[in-house]
Formats: structure tokens, sequence, C-alpha cells
């Protein structure tokens, strides 16, 4: 542990298996929090929780999908019943479903706003009735830059994310009074497993512009969700911050 900015509280981390929902889970019990790995594969939940365990951290894996009410309220329930009731909650579950919009199907749309805006919105209420009896909470949603700007063949995509926007904002007003807190992330180019496989050529462009002259790493936003799940950021509710190097700005 390298500083326990987050002892004695426990977090939870939707999309908690891999890629950034598992750097996020690292991070925060590296700092202290025991740790939900919510995701919708129990078995690869599991065995990254098991992984964590085995660096001596308190971590423990779950089934989630987060379109359901029914599941997200008993993962809200499974991290008080194993370690103490919710402190810290990351709302990072997503899926792509990447076309055009001439050529995405409906089902398509549905889906990935189901994902990322409705699990959002799930993961904050109910995380919100735990926080609000304890008078204090922080919940951070994984939005995106695009949902800032828009790409092209991600109407779906832009779309959730900037909702997200909008959600973390009316959540943070409705809950402030009660000591709950919410606010939002939005990553830029991240270096992850997936986009390493992208074409180099592309990676070139996208990285040029960015004024810092370099990607982001998975370490950049996990800092960020640890700034906001501690009491560095008591102050700040509402807010959206972009991780970005300064790309569109």
């Amino acid at each position: 542990m390298t500083n326990a900015l987050l002892e004695g509280r426990s977090a939870i981390v939707t999309g908690g298996s891999g890629g950034l929902g598992l750097g996020f889970a690292t991070t925060l019990a590296e700092h202290g929090a025991s740790v939900v790995l919510a995701d919708i594969d129990a078995d690869a939940a599991e065995a990254a929780a098991g992984q964590l365990r085995e660096r001596g951290l308190s971590a423990a894996g779950v089934r989630c999908d987060v379109t359901s009410d029914k599941e997200v309220a008993e993962a809200v329930a499974f991290c008080g019943d194993t370690f103490s009731p919710v402190h810290v909650m990351v709302n990072n579950a997503g899926i792509t479903r990447d076309a055009t919009m001439r050529k995405m199907a409906e089902a398509d749309f549905d889906a990935v706003i189901g994902v990322h805006l409705k699990g959002a919105w799930n993961g904050t209420r109910h995380a919100s009735y735990i926080m609000r009896e304890q008078g204090a909470g922080s919940i951070i949603n994984i939005s995106s830059i695009s949902g800032k700007v828009g790409n092209i063949g991600q109407t779906n995509y832009s779309a959730a994310k900037a909702g997200m926007v909008g959600l973390t904002k009316a959540s943070a007003k409705e809950l402030a009074y009660l000591g709950v807190r919410v606010n939002a992330i939005q990553p830029g180019l991240i270096m992850t497993a997936m986009t390493a496989a992208l074409p180099q050529k592309w990676l070139d462009e996208k990285t040029a512009e960015i004024p810092m002259g370099r990607a982001g790493t998975p370490e950049d936003v996990a800092q960020v969700v640890l700034f906001l799940a501690s009491d560095m950021s008591a102050y700040m509710t509402g807010t959206v911050l972009e991780v970005t190097g300064g790309r569109y700005m």
C-alpha cells in the first residue's frame, strides 16, 4: 500500500474485471479501499479480484449487469455484506457498437445507451441510497471526450457519454446537501490493449493532436479516480475532469 487515502472505505468498480476498470480497482485498493469488482462476467470478476488478493489487497468479485436494476442493487448490497456500506462508486462499465448512423442497427444504439447511461444511472441511484444514510460518499462516472466533441461512427457512444455528463450534474445537485458528491471524468486517447491494436498510422495522427505529445496511460486516469474518491476533492461536485493531455481544449 502506497498511501492509505481510502483506509476503512469500500468501493465498487463496474466493468472491473479488466482494462481501465481493473486499473481503477487496483489503484483504489492500493490506497486502502476494499474493492468490489462488479462485472457481467462473474468468473472474470472473481479471477481479477483473486489477483489483487494475492498482492495482499482487499477485493472481491461479483456478477453485475449494469442495465439490470436488480443486479446493481444486489452488487451494492454485496459490498455492504462483504466489506462495509459503499463509500465510492465508479460507474465504468461500457461497450462499443460502432457504425455510421446510416448503418447502425437500432439494437446497437439501445445496447450502448443501456450499458453506459442507464448503467451509470442505476449505479448512481443505488449507491446514493446507501451514501445518503452515511452522510458521505463519492460517485465517479467515467464519461469520454467523445461526449464533448462527438466521434464519427459513434452516435450511440458519444450520445451516451454526453448523457453521463448531464446525469452527473443533475444528480450532484440532488445529492450535495446529503454529503454525496458526483463527478465525471472524460478520458481522451488512453493506451490500452485495445488501443494498441489499432493501426499505427491512426495512432500517430491522433497523438499529433495532443499538446502534451503522448497518449495517456491507464494510470493517468486511475490517479484522477483516486483524487475524486478521496477527501482531496472534498469540495468538488458536479465537475467534469478531462484527462486528455490537452486535446480538444
